[in-house]
C-alpha cells in the first residue's frame, strides 16, 4: 500500500504482463459461451397462462434495512460504531387505487397512503467498549443481545428476543460451537453453553453469556479494524426475524384472518447467510406452522416475496435476454422463469456439489419475472413443505401463490428507477442511510455522545 501522496509506477504492472507464469495460468481459464440449448432449459411460462381469480391486496408491507460505520473519537486508533436502521413501510394499496382513478390528486393524500416506522440501533465495533465490559467483542455481544430484548410489535406481546429463541429452539442439539470466551473459558471441553436470556457460563468464571450467542456474529469479528461484513449479518437477521416477530404477534392477538389482504415484501433474498446462517432453515420450520394457521383461517397460504435488486441472478437475467449480436429482448416480455438446482450450477454460480444450491441458507426459492412492461425482477417465494422446496423441480405448485405474486408485481413496477418495485423504493427512502451527508451526521453524533459519556 502506498503512503499517502504516493503514486504507483508501471514497473509492477509491466513485470505482470511480461509474467510467463501469469500469462500461463490466464490461458487455462475458460470462457464459457452463451449456449441455446441451457437458455431453453427455462421453458418461460406467459403470465396469462396461470390461473388467476383477480386477487389483489388492500396492504403492503415492504421491509429493507441499512447500516453505517463511522469513526468514533474515543482515543483509540481506528475506533468504530455501526448505525443500523430496519424499516417497515404499511402501503394501503386499496386506497392507492381509488385515489389513482381520480387524477390528478392532492400530493398530501397520497402521502397519507404510507405509514413508516423503524428501527434505530448503534452497534459497536473495534475499540469501543461498553462499560462493565472487557473487550469490543463482548460489548458488541451484549449490545445485539439488548437490541433483541428492546424490540417488540405490541406492548404486551412477545419481544423479538422471544421470536429469536423460539427459533432458536429449532437448532439441532448437534451444532456446537466454541465459547464466546476462548482461552479465558475454564470449561475444558470449550464449547459454548447455549440457553435462553441472559445467563452465567458454567465455568468457574461464571461470565456472562447470551441466548444470541448462539448466532456466532462475534466469531468473525476484527478487534483491529473495520467490521462491515458483520453489521450486514446482524442487519439481515434482524430484518428476517422481524417478519416472524409480525406473524408470531397476529398469531397471538388471533388477527391470522387479517392475512388474506396483506402482502410482505422484502428488500433481499429469503436466506440468511454467513455466520447465523443456521436460523434460516429454523425461520423455514416457523413459517410452515405459522402458515397451517394462516391458510385455515384465510383459504390462502402466506403471501412473502423476497426482491433482489442485484447480484448474480439479476446479471444472469440481464444476459439471458440478450441475442448474440447484442440486442435485447430474447426473454419473453410478460412471463416468468422457474429455475432449478440443476440451471442454477450449469449456468448461475458454478457447482459440482452433490448438495442442493441454498439448501442452508434458503427459506424461498427464486424465479425470474420480465414484467408486461419489461422490467426485469429477480424473486423468490417461501417454501411451506418438502415437497414445495425441492429444487431438482421447478413446478408452479411449487411456488406457493405465483400466480397472485406475479400479477400483483406487474402491477408494483416504478417508474422511477429500473427495474423498481414502488414497496421497495419506499421502504429504500426510510431505511438508507446516505453515504456521505449521512456519516458525517452520524460521526458528529457519536462525537457528542461519546463526550457527553466522559463529562
Amino acid at each position: 500500500m502506498p503512503y499517502q501522496g504516493e503514486f504507483a509506477q508501471y514497473k509492477p504492472l509491466q513485470r505482470l504482463v511480461e509474467n510467463e507464469r501469469v500469462n500461463k495460468l490466464l490461458g487455462n481459464y475458460k470462457i464459457r459461451e452463451a449456449d441455446e440449448q441451457d437458455s431453453q432449459q427455462l421453458q418461460p411460462i406467459p403470465i396469462s397462462d396461470l390461473e388467476y381469480d383477480g386477487w389483489t391486496p388492500d396492504w403492503i408491507l415492504a421491509i429493507d434495512g441499512s447500516h453505517a460505520e463511522v469513526d468514533v473519537q474515543n482515543g483509540f486508533p481506528g475506533a468504530e460504531a455501526s448505525y443500523l436502521t430496519v424499516a417497515s413501510v404499511l402501503i394501503n394499496l386499496a386506497k392507492t387505487y381509488e385515489l389513482d382513478k381520480q387524477r390528478p390528486v392532492d400530493p398530501k393524500e397520497f402521502r397519507k397512503l404510507e405509514q413508516a416506522d423503524s428501527i434505530d440501533w448503534a452497534l459497536p465495533g473495534c475499540n469501543v467498549i461498553s462499560e462493565g465490559e472487557t473487550s469490543a467483542t463482548a460489548s458488541l455481544r451484549k449490545s445485539v443481545f439488548e437490541l433483541f430484548g428492546d424490540i417488540r410489535m405490541s406492548v404486551e406481546g412477545e419481544s423479538l428476543l422471544d421470536t429469536y429463541e423460539a427459533l432458536l429452539s429449532y437448532k439441532p442439539a448437534d451444532q456446537a460451537q466454541n465459547c464466546p470466551y476462548g482461552e479465558d473459558c475454564f470449561n475444558t471441553m470449550g464449547e459454548y453453553l447455549r440457553g435462553r436470556g441472559c445467563y452465567t457460563c458454567g465455568c468457574l468464571a461464571s461470565k456472562n453469556l447470551y441466548s444470541t450467542d448462539a448466532l456466532r456474529l462475534h466469531e468473525r469479528f476484527n478487534p483491529m479494524g473495520s467490521n462491515g461484513a458483520i453489521f450486514g449479518e446482524i442487519m439481515q437477521v434482524i430484518e428476517r426475524v422481524w417478519i416472524i416477530h409480525i406473524l408470531r404477534t397476529f398469531e397471538a392477538k388471533k388477527w391470522l384472518s387479517s392475512l388474506r389482504k396483506l402482502v410482505i415484501i422484502l428488500d433481499g433474498p429469503l436466506a440468511v447467510f454467513g455466520q447465523p446462517a443456521w436460523i434460516s432453515q429454523a425461520i423455514y420450520k416457523e413459517l410452515s406452522r405459522l402458515n397451517t394457521g394462516i391458510k385455515k383461517v384465510t383459504g390462502k397460504d402466506l403471501l412473502l416475496i423476497g426482491i433482489e435488486k442485484s447480484g448474480v441472478f439479476a446479471d444472469h437475467f440481464m444476459l439471458l435476454d440478450r441475442f448474440k449480436d447484442g440486442q435485447s429482448g430474447r426473454f419473453p416480455t410478460g412471463s416468468v422463469a422457474l429455475i432449478t438446482d440443476e440451471y442454477i450450477k450449469r449456468n448461475i454460480i458454478f457447482s459440482d456439489s452433490e448438495r442442493d444450491y441454498g439448501h442452508s441458507t434458503y427459506f424461498g426459492r427464486k424465479f425470474l419475472l420480465k414484467s408486461n412492461s419489461g422490467a426485469f425482477i429477480v424473486a423468490s417465494l417461501p417454501f411451506f413443505s418438502n415437497e414445495q422446496r425441492n429444487p431438482k423441480t421447478a413446478e408452479p405448485f411449487q411456488y406457493p401463490r405465483l400466480s397472485d405474486t406475479v400479477h400483483l408485481l406487474n402491477k408494483l413496477i416504478s417508474s422511477r428507477y429500473e427495474n423498481a418495485l414502488t414497496p421497495i423504493v419506499a421502504a429504500h427512502a426510510e431505511a438508507a442511510i446516505p453515504l456521505s451527508l449521512g456519516t458525517k451526521v452520524l460521526e458528529r453524533l457519536a462525537r457528542e455522545l461519546t463526550s457527553k459519556e466522559s463529562s
